[in-house]
């Protein structure tokens, strides 16, 4: 892609993981959430190294500027406890504290700069977190919970189908995107949130009662954070479509934002 159609287009960050693969360490993401990021929103996305704070601590904060949104995606990793308050309650839990440091700094910068962020599985997870909520390390083991967690007897498809319904809160930012006041989605987490942060609101409920989207209250730009995953099928589930399309809107207006303050500082 050109670098002139790359400034046509709002830029996303998209923090990635630490994996080893063949006992190296990489840098990746999942190639959906890439895929919602462009079909999904028509935005360019720039994946974000997980170790750019240890390398340079002012990195991040330097270039936030760059970006027209932030998506958080999921991954098969969690949120370390200690961010949170406590220690593992089960043996072989994968973390990565790198994307930790990362993200949780990338949401402080995305509310100071009024930057559009959208979060989906660990990516709500971590809004969460970094917000001052705290999370349930084991949801299936909570009195009067459901177990949330995806059948790895299935394939992708039996895995990311429809799992469960999730009551929209009326009058809140996802009920103006979608007008049905339920909508059936997927359920692939092992953990979920237990204390909601202060300034978060309600968006949807699972029939469990499990906060299943959230919204910042006070933001000043667009800001979602979703449990399940609208990356799946984002072309044909009609959620997923608003969520994104609405997400790469609120871009398109930051960028423009900025190209009319850049003019402005130019005369």
């Amino acid at each position: 892609m050109s670098s002139a159609l790359i400034g046509k287009l709002p830029v996303i960050g998209i923090p990635v993981d630490v994996k080893t693969i063949e006992n190296k360490p990489f840098h990746a993401v999942g190639e959906k959430y890439i895929h919602a990021v462009c079909k999904g929103s028509g935005t360019f996305p720039l994946l974000i190294p997980a170790n750019i704070i240890e390398d340079n601590p002012l990195a991040l904060s330097s270039m936030i500027h760059l970006f027209d949104g932030i998506f958080l995606p999921g991954s098969v990793s969690n949120v370390h406890p200690e961010r949170y308050g406590q220690g593992f309650e089960y043996e072989g839990q994968l973390t990565d504290t790198k994307r930790d440091n990362t993200t949780f700094e990338l949401i402080r910068l995305a509310l100071a700069n009024e930057i559009p962020l959208l979060g989906a599985c660990r990516g709500f997870q971590e809004i969460n977190t970094a917000m001052g909520g705290s999370l349930f390390q084991q949801v299936h083991k909570q009195e009067g919970y459901l177990d949330h967690r995806e059948d790895l007897s299935k394939s992708n498809e039996g895995q990311y189908a429809v799992a469960h319904d999730i009551e929209i809160t009326a009058g809140g930012l996802l009920a103006s995107l979608f007008k049905s006041p339920s909508h059936q989605v997927n359920s692939l987490h092992g953990q979920g949130i237990d204390r909601l942060a202060d300034g978060l609101s309600i968006e949807a409920t699972s029939p469990d009662g499990l906060v299943e989207a959230f919204s910042i209250t006070d933001a000043a730009a667009f800001s979602l954070g979703v449990q399940w995953h609208p990356e799946w099928r984002v072309e044909q589930d009609e959620l997923s479509t608003a969520i994104f399309k609405a997400f790469g809107e609120a871009a398109s207006a930051r960028q423009q934002s900025k190209h009319t303050n850049q003019i402005q500082d130019a005369r």
